[in-house]
């Protein structure tokens, strides 16, 4: 099993940028495949990054595509979401989650999440 804790969320204004970490407890982080999801108020999560185990594949929604950035630090069990010209739109609670599924697929929607963490609040003001 695996806790995970967000944090780094907040109040920005649109262009602006945050950076999310979700740090993890115990020995096998580095074992997980880890994932961003997202949920807007009114809509469903959705993933919008993965990254695998070693960290030398990644996943993007198109929605963010070339603004966000997802990584992780094994040595430190944590995971990253560098985020850039953010939107409006971007606002959300933003999760961190251990993922599995097809990943030779090459998309973000057949993947699921497993152990989630409780989220942290990201707003763009226009």
């Amino acid at each position: 099993q695996v806790q995970l804790v967000e944090s780094g969320g907040g109040l920005v204004q649109t262009g602006g940028s945050l950076r999310l970490s979700c740090a993890a407890s115990g020995r096998t982080f580095s074992s997980y495949f880890m994932g961003w999801a997202r949920q807007a108020p009114g809509k469903e999560r959705e993933f919008v990054a993965a990254i695998t185990s070693g960290g030398d594949s990644t996943r993007y929604a198109d929605s963010v595509k070339g603004r966000f950035t997802i990584s992780r630090d094994n040595a430190k069990n944590t995971m990253y979401l560098q985020m850039n010209s953010l939107k409006p739109e971007d606002t959300a609670v933003y999760y961190c989650a251990t993922v599995y599924g097809p990943w030779y697929k090459g998309t973000l929607s057949e993947l699921k999440g497993d152990y989630w963490g409780q989220g942290t609040q990201v707003t763009v003001s226009s």
